[in-house]
């Protein structure tokens, strides 16, 4: 079902003003001042000499974001007070001048190349998105474990001539067709699902999106595993949000291993099996069959994952199932958040003239 947001009306404004400009890469900033000027350094190159823009939105940071930003003069700041990065990515949709609008994050650092991949398939007019791909220079165990884990769900996606699935740190759409959406869903306060819950909804317009892999941004993942299991947990309780405004996507898309949503029955199932074990005193213990199946299912991803790290190999059945653990308590959370969430409106359209002050 589709969602308008409440940036609707600043969207309507904006939509039928004629691009003027080949695209526009737009990245929305909160407190970004020690990490978004390597994004733009890697941007100038790839956008200078053509008809491109680059707005950055502060999103009522306190730091030196500004002071930051405005070395660049190519970029154009857009500030506003903090609404979070939904809001910021369709206040820049909404004043961008470009046929294509082209997001990435400020902690991300676009590769050589990375635009022109990212552009190339909009060649085909029948493509209305694509998605690029995370790589990331850090050496510590968890960083590695992330990244790999990335891989396997790009190893998922790359099966697929098209996709249901367009993650923000480096994702692009055709203006016009983004903004007919109303854009990201504002009520995602957080940058976390309202990229997923876009996707959902244009992919069930039957509109093409398309996984670019090697369009790359290098980015810092979680380096400890405490951070690690906070992002899992965050990203599966919005993720339910997403999924309640489109439940035809809760058992399947483009994205997400099934071996992933299995595994999150392995804490429920270990404590229920330790619990039988405990009363019935069954002959093979219940507990013990849970925790070899769960072994079992780590198999492929353990041996892809040595075939490129051996250690991260090794430990990855750990580091798995401490995942499950920390998705199931996002999605039970998740979901007693989505019970409680109002009722889900119905399509938007939108309409447009120009006029948006812009700093």
């Amino acid at each position: 079902m589709e969602t308008p947001t409440e940036d609707a009306p600043l969207i309507a404004q904006n939509t039928s003003r004629a691009p003027v400009l080949d695209f526009s890469v737009i990245i929305p900033t909160f407190n970004g001042g020690s990490r978004i000027g390597n994004c733009l350094t890697a941007l100038l190159a790839q956008t200078e000499l053509r008809k491109a823009e680059i707005l950055v939105v502060n999103d009522g940071s306190t730091d030196n974001t500004v002071d930051v930003v405005q070395r660049y003069s190519f970029v154009r700041l857009i500030s506003q007070a903090n609404g979070g990065p939904a809001k910021a990515r369709n206040r820049a949709a909404a004043e961008a001048s470009g046929n294509v609008i082209v997001f990435t994050d400020d902690d991300c650092v676009p590769a050589p190349g990375w635009l022109d991949a990212m552009l190339a398939p909009f060649e085909d007019s029948q493509i209305v998105a694509t998605k690029g791909a995370y790589r990331t220079q850090q050496k510590s165990l968890i960083a590695r474990f992330v990244q790999i884990e990335y891989e396997s769900k790009y190893r998922v996606m790359a099966v697929f001539p098209f996709i249901d699935f367009v993650d923000t740190y480096a994702a692009a759409f055709r203006r016009d067709r983004f903004l007919e959406m109303g854009g990201y869903d504002t009520s995602f306060p957080v940058a976390c699902a309202e990229d997923v819950e876009l996707s959902y909804r244009m992919s069930a317009r039957g509109w093409k999106m398309k996984f670019v892999p090697e369009a790359i941004v290098y980015h810092t993942h979680a380096a400890t595993l405490a951070s690690y299991l906070r992002k899992k947990y965050k990203f599966a309780y919005w993720r339910m949000l997403a999924v309640r405004k489109n439940p035809e996507k809760a058992i399947k898309d483009t994205h997400t291993p099934q071996l992933m949503k299995l595994q999150l029955l392995f804490a429920p199932a270990l404590l229920l099996g330790l619990i039988v074990d405990l009363t019935f005193r069954p002959p093979i213990s219940v507990s013990v069959v849970v925790l070899c199946l769960f072994l079992v299912s780590t198999v492929p991803f353990a041996v892809r994952a040595a075939s490129k790290d051996l250690v991260v190999g090794l430990i990855s059945p750990l580091l798995l199932a401490l995942r499950s653990c920390a998705q199931l308590f996002g999605v039970a959370a998740g979901a007693l958040l989505a019970r409680r969430a109002s009722p889900v409106p119905g399509p938007v359209s939108v309409q447009s003239d120009t006029g948006k002050g812009r700093n």
